[in-house]
């Protein structure tokens, strides 16, 4: 059975793991919120993974993967038609280089079902190869455009965090804070935060990494039309109280948030995390006002997100 300090360090490492955190020195999760985690095994186009490999990819990275198939598919059934032989294809010419672009413009039009009539297929093994080509082409684009239909349809929460988080003057004190929007349009709601900071600390002789769970200004808010500060504020029970900034960069943190919300578009909860390490955490800093426009209509510029200026740095916080 775990006491009760082992069970507390297990809620407050957000799922990463003790041994994942304690193996490895290098940042737990990036900045635009992936996992920093490599599998062995298990590659991106495995197939337990290509439909989501397919789904997350970066959509000019698709369309280019979508077109090289697409070239390649009908290279390789020209090939076949034109070693069928000449008389394979009625209506394509003698020649060997002629033959082959008329073939490979005839797995274009057999592929996509179009059948122009002027070259058609007169021998058993030419009609077979048509037959298994039409049904790939047939099953292929049904994928394709189940795969675009999904990528266009799936929820998922665009927000943008900023660059720095900063240890910021906060009423008397100091606070750890970061600020995010949303960058879409639409209203997202429900928002809540939780967020963790990962520390390298000497545990009887052995250096260990530890979670603590860090108290927020607000956990949740109902509306976020505009922008959000996440604010911790450095109180006695703050596990960064008493830290100076050299002994804060040497315990190496991470600082690790997961923001979910209601997409009032889709009806459904979306999720977004991010991670701040040592260097994206600025020693004393505040962020700038980010509202502009009139005061009957409230506005802020996206632009000036990640924008702060520096304050005097505090001896410890």
């Amino acid at each position: 059975m775990l006491d009760a300090q082992q069970q507390e360090q297990l809620n407050q490492d957000l799922g990463l793991g003790g041994r994942m955190s304690e193996r490895s020195h290098s940042r737990l999760l990036n900045h635009d919120g992936t996992f920093n985690v490599g599998r062995s095994s298990l590659g991106p186009f495995h197939p337990y993974n290509a439909y989501h490999t397919l789904l997350a990819m970066p959509l000019p990275r698709l369309l280019a993967l979508v077109a090289s198939a697409y070239f390649g598919t009908n290279l390789l059934f020209a090939a076949l038609y034109w070693l069928c032989g000449a008389g394979a294809l009625d209506g394509a010419a003698r020649q060997a280089v002629g033959r082959f672009e008329d073939c490979f413009f005839f797995s274009v039009q057999t592929l996509a079902t179009i059948g122009y009539g002027r070259l058609v297929p007169v021998t058993r093994v030419a009609n077979a190869l048509v037959a298994v080509e039409a049904l790939f082409g047939l099953l292929g684009f049904a994928i394709l455009s189940g795969l675009l239909f999904a990528r266009f349809t799936r929820p998922s929460a665009k927000i943008e965090f900023s660059r720095s988080a900063l240890v910021a003057p906060y009423g008397k004190g100091w606070a750890l804070m970061f600020r995010l929007a949303n960058l879409r349009r639409h209203d997202f709601t429900d928002v809540h935060a939780v967020a963790s900071l990962a520390l390298w600390v000497e545990d009887n002789g052995v250096r260990r990494r530890r979670f603590y769970q860090l108290s927020l200004e607000r956990t949740f808010i109902i509306f976020m039309p505009l922008h959000w500060v996440i604010v911790h504020p450095i109180t006695e029970a703050s596990p960064l109280r008493g830290f100076t900034e050299e002994a804060f960069r040497a315990s190496e943190p991470e600082l690790v948030c997961l923001v979910s919300g209601h997409d009032e578009t889709f009806a459904q909860t979306v999720h977004a995390k991010t991670s701040y390490d040592s260097s994206e955490i600025v020693w004393g800093g505040r962020f700038r006002d980010m509202y502009f426009g009139e005061t009957e209509r409230l506005s802020i510029d996206l632009d000036r997100l990640h924008l702060f200026e520096s304050v005097d740095p505090p001896a410890g916080v």
